[in-house]
């Protein structure tokens, strides 16, 4: 039997339109936390468990960040440095620092870019502080919130939730204190997060008429 060529685009178009939709698989696209963990929100949660020095969370940060901006109306974005050693923490502080003075939008991409493109090295309180004071923002203020009680509760609450979640890598998204997705590559990681959404939606039926914007 002679197929056409337009026949045989036809079907090459369904197969990898298949392929490329398939739903997510549990094992393979994402993991199930056990124990599961509580969550903070009525909404569907998205923790990103990440460190500023890691290459994989500077290369997923522009991708999640757009998603950010275009994330449906019942989900809640979450962020939480993660410290795995003592030397890993000033990141962390400056992190909830910024966050606490309303900076860190302003300086998130910035830190990004001058660890990995400039290569600058931000290891202790006065050198981060250097940096965000010639980047527009009140040393004194900053310094203030770095070693304010509230950073410092931030803090311990961040090394108890990595405990809890047993996060050993970064950057690694948690759905719903449930569903873990780690080790993809950043555009994977966001098709995978909205499938993953979509399911830990169906436990949301009070917020799920508000899906989209």
């Amino acid at each position: 039997m002679r197929v056409s060529f337009k026949s045989w685009i036809a079907v090459a178009a369904l197969l990898f339109g298949s392929s490329a939709f398939a739903a997510v698989q549990l094992g393979t696209d994402y993991t199930l936390l056990n124990p599961a963990q509580p969550t903070s929100t009525k909404k569907v949660e998205v923790l990103e468990f990440f460190f500023y020095e890691c290459s994989h969370c500077f290369h997923l940060h522009p991708e999640l960040a757009a998603w950010e901006k275009t994330m449906p109306t019942d989900v809640e974005l979450s962020f939480v440095p993660t410290i795995f050693r003592d030397s890993t923490e000033p990141l962390a502080r400056t992190y909830y620092a910024l966050e606490s003075i309303g900076k860190i939008k302003q300086l998130d991409d910035a830190i990004y870019q001058a660890i990995h493109v400039k290569q600058t090295a931000l290891y202790d309180m006065d050198s981060i502080a250097a940096f965000v004071s010639s980047n527009g923002v009140d040393r004194t203020k900053f310094s203030s919130a770095y070693n304010s009680f509230a950073v410092n509760n931030k803090i311990v609450r961040a090394k108890q939730m990595i405990r809890s979640y047993g996060i050993n890598g970064t950057p690694t998204l948690v759905v719903d204190g449930k569903y873990v997705i780690s080790g993809k590559q950043p555009v994977e990681t966001i098709r995978v997060l909205n499938e993953v959404i979509a399911i830990a939606r169906k436990a949301h039926p009070a917020e799920s008429k508000a899906k989209t914007r």
